[in-house]
């Protein structure tokens, strides 16, 4: 990304980050209720992937840039009367490819509305300074700001000892899954996924992240590292109570991408501020990628990525969560996971204070 596309993609988003931290509630009518989120936040860097099939391919429907600038759904994405954009996805839902979780959430597009450039190509995705040709990507680096609430997790679960249940995925980056990994790369992992998990008889919730070491696929060591922020993780089954985050509850995150490091920021009103790093050009322990993701092409995803999967097996990932793909009987049910954002910026990554 050139300077002056730096330039007016901060001045657009810290335009819309205000706008959307000032509207007030009483300043919207009932009309406003499903406006689109667009009108209030700027979305001229992201399409949108929702848990539905309108379209009857058998797929995810998604949203381009250039459609999602007045779109919104009335169920799973859409401005509320607090002007807050919201996502939603019920357990039962059309899913992606590659996994068994339904998501209604916003993947990062660089390229904006210029669809000349493919979305896989360097230029509308990030890499670290480190990376051969990084001078040929959309940015180096890259810095997302978010505030939000989680509304709602799985209140059910077929198997609740399995890690992902009662748990939602609120922010991530993602690597691109190249067709030739023999550089070692490519292989499609995350470097970081933020999590909220609640147990349905707890008073709060913990929010972590987890690291996926950067392996092949059928690599065992190929495992998520976790990280506590507020609270607890995902195999602590304790109330994480005052030190947790309740369903409601305003909390940040900060993903500042800088040269080579991700530098993270987490802030809680009544918790404070957390700041971790993670090096994304060196392996994070002895079974990691020597290198991390240093050879990957990169973008930030937000939303809600619900990991109440309706799979059932021996895997970690399917914890059997009940749906009926009836929306409004999952929802009465209790079946779904939804988040309220108040904040969404991407800005070129800065320094670390």
């Amino acid at each position: 990304m050139n300077i002056s596309k730096q330039l007016r993609t901060s001045s657009l988003a810290v335009t819309a980050s205000i706008l959307a931290l000032a509207i007030p509630a009483a300043s919207l009518t009932a009309d406003d209720n499903s406006a689109a989120p667009g009108s209030v936040f700027d979305l001229s860097y992201w399409k949108i992937t929702l848990p539905t099939d309108d379209d009857g391919d058998s797929k995810p429907d998604e949203i381009s840039v250039k459609a999602i600038q007045d779109y919104f759904h009335s169920d799973f994405f859409y401005l509320n009367d607090e002007g807050r954009m919201v996502f939603a996805a019920p357990n039962k839902a059309p899913t992606t490819a590659n996994s068994t979780n339904t998501r209604s959430e916003l993947r990062q597009m660089l390229r904006g509305a210029n669809t000349r450039i493919g979305t896989h190509e360097p230029g509308n995705n990030f890499a670290v300074e480190a990376r051969k040709s990084s001078d040929k990507f959309g940015a180096i680096g890259g810095k997302m700001e978010a505030t939000l609430r989680v509304d709602h997790v799985s209140m059910n679960a077929g198997d609740p000892s399995k890690r992902p249940a009662y748990s939602a995925v609120v922010g991530q980056i993602h690597a691109l899954k190249y067709k030739s990994t023999r550089s070692g790369f490519g292989y499609g992992n995350e470097p970081i996924k933020i999590y909220y998990k609640k147990f349905p008889d707890h008073e709060t919730g913990s929010v972590f992240w987890t690291y996926e070491r950067n392996l092949e696929k059928d690599d065992p060591d190929r495992t998520d590292l976790v990280v506590p922020v507020f609270g607890y993780t995902w195999d602590n089954r304790e109330d994480p109570g005052a030190n947790g985050i309740a369903l409601g509850e305003d909390f940040s995150y900060t993903i500042n991408v800088h040269r080579n490091t991700m530098y993270l920021t987490f802030h809680n009103e009544r918790l404070g501020t957390v700041q971790q790093t993670r090096s994304l050009v060196r392996g994070a322990d002895a079974k990691d990628n020597p290198y991390s993701y240093g050879g990957d092409s990169l973008y930030f995803k937000a939303g809600i990525y619900n990991q109440c999967s309706t799979r059932t097996g021996t895997s970690m990932w399917y914890a059997g969560c009940p749906g009926t793909g009836n929306w409004e009987q999952d929802k009465a049910d209790g079946n779904y996971a939804q988040a309220s954002f108040s904040k969404l910026v991407i800005d070129p990554s800065t320094p670390p204070e």
